[in-house]
């Protein structure tokens, strides 16, 4: 039954945008193409870039090179989007693989399913090229890019409420998620007016949370070595090993558990051995981001002085010309001697 407090979902066609069709209508009828752009790939691209600019900005407080951190970026996001689609593909195989089933549909992204685990494990493949190419300390970056990757997070399962997907079982709360008709997730049987646990929500306002925490631990323990990623494995796994629970897509099973619930814990354990590794091996706190011998310092960056102006070829045809000068008297002294 829809409740007072009840969210709606967004209409299907916010789903996405036909940049090309709208260009038309506004008179660039010459205009051809149809480009669509979808409401899933935006929360995507701005969770990147929210993750970008804090993990940059946490990256050049430690003394790290400004704007290193899209070097690493360029590495890391390419793998994190093929990880996450793989994994998601391998583990929703009767999505994708039946008799007269279009296997491009595998790439489809813009339509959902990018698993974060698939996302982890390619994307700290990506950084470690990353870190490899620039110098920087492979737990230094994961450190600093912990909170931003809970922010990433969030803004994805935005855009899960956009594609009216990965929603949780019915509920009568008075919070409940409304889903439109016909839904392929939606069991046989159940009313119309039936609402869902809204499990985006749950988990957008779990992963701000923990950027908040994961924030403070930083500013008064100053957790390094990879600790800081340890506390997101926790944190994270810990929160989706429930919200894993209660939602309504299918899933593969292992031993009559969903397998994102293992990956879940596997994170939590992960993460545990982190940081009590860390912490025994590494007492003391990080001497620099970067590893010994690729050190960056502000000092080392162009001189003013040392850039290229017109003014530089000025200088150069006045010093050729007083050069020449200065060889013609000394040729003309030097004949005038007896």
């Amino acid at each position: 039954m829809i409740q007072p407090l009840s969210i709606p979902s967004p209409p299907p066609e916010w789903q996405v945008f036909n940049l090309g069709q709208w260009l038309r209508d506004i008179g660039l009828t010459w205009f051809g193409f149809d480009i669509n752009i979808y409401a899933y790939a935006l929360c995507i691209l701005a969770g990147i870039v929210a993750a970008v600019l804090l993990t940059n900005r946490r990256l050049t407080a430690r003394g790290a090179e400004p704007w290193i951190t899209l070097d690493i970026a360029l590495f890391a996001v390419p793998f994190g989007i093929v990880g996450g689609r793989i994994y998601h593909v391998l583990t929703h195989p009767d999505d994708y693989f039946f008799p007269g089933a279009d296997l491009l549909k595998t790439l489809y992204i813009w339509e959902g399913g990018m698993a974060i685990f698939g996302a982890l494990i390619g994307g700290a493949l990506g950084v470690w090229i990353g870190c490899r190419v620039t110098g920087i300390r492979f737990w230094s970056f994961a450190d600093a890019l912990a909170p931003g990757l809970l922010l990433a997070q969030a803004f994805g399962r935005l855009g899960n409420w956009f594609n009216q997907e990965l929603f949780g079982l019915p509920t009568d709360l008075p919070w409940g998620l409304v889903i439109d008709r016909p839904n392929d997730a939606i069991p046989v049987g159940l009313p119309d007016d039936v609402l869902f646990h809204p499990t985006f929500l749950y988990e957008i306002i779990w992963n701000l949370a923990g950027v908040a925490v994961i924030l403070l631990l930083d500013k008064h323990l100053k957790l390094q070595w990879g600790k800081l990623l340890g506390v997101y494995l926790i944190w994270y796994g810990a929160g989706r090993s429930v919200f894993e629970t209660i939602r309504l897509d299918p899933s593969e099973l292992f031993l009559g558990i969903r397998v994102n619930v293992w990956g879940a814990w596997a994170a939590v354990l992960v993460g545990l051995i982190i940081i009590i590794v860390q912490s025994r091996r590494h007492t003391g706190l990080e001497p620099s981001p970067y590893v010994a011998g690729r050190e960056w310092s502000p000092e080392a960056g162009v001189d003013s002085e040392d850039v290229y102006t017109d003014s530089d070829d000025e200088g150069n045809e006045a010093l050729a010309a007083a050069g020449a000068t200065g060889s013609t008297d000394a040729t003309s002294g030097s004949a005038a001697k007896p």
